[in-house]
């Protein structure tokens, strides 16, 4: 009879899961999804976009490129020439990615034109100019 007492009391201790092993794998996938997460980058310099009713939100833009009133290209926090803009989007953005264009409500519109141009001329398909959703 001690025998199997010993057998139960056992087989009670053999039936709980351990929960720490499973614990720890989620924890690992929780930080590898937020490591590889790919975040839009900022254009480095504030700018008061223009107001329209209506603009709509773009969840596929990789890069944001910003133009100043005084007319100075910003791409990823860093001045660009103007002319030399599509190249430095191009090896800033992959495959499917966009770009939305920060420009000024002070900036010309012909250096957003221009801008916008030689970003498409670099193979980027789908750009996109940034505005602040305003009353209709």
């Amino acid at each position: 009879m001690r025998r199997r007492r010993m057998t139960v009391a056992e087989a009670g201790d053999a039936g709980e899961v351990n929960l720490t092993p499973m614990l720890d794998v989620v924890f690992i996938m929780l930080i590898f999804f937020i490591v590889t997460t790919s975040f839009i980058k900022e254009s480095g310099v504030e700018i008061q976009r223009p107001e329209s009713s209506a603009a709509a939100p773009q969840p596929d833009a990789q890069l944001m490129v910003a133009i100043t009133p005084e007319g100075a290209v910003w791409v990823d926090g860093e001045p660009v020439d103007a002319h030399r803009v599509g190249d430095e989007v191009a090896a800033l953005v992959s495959g499917e990615g966009g770009v939305v264009i920060q420009a000024d409500r002070d900036a010309t519109t012909g250096l957003l034109i221009e801008v916008m141009d030689r970003i498409r001329q670099a193979g980027v398909e789908k750009v996109a100019v940034a505005a602040t959703r305003g009353a209709p």
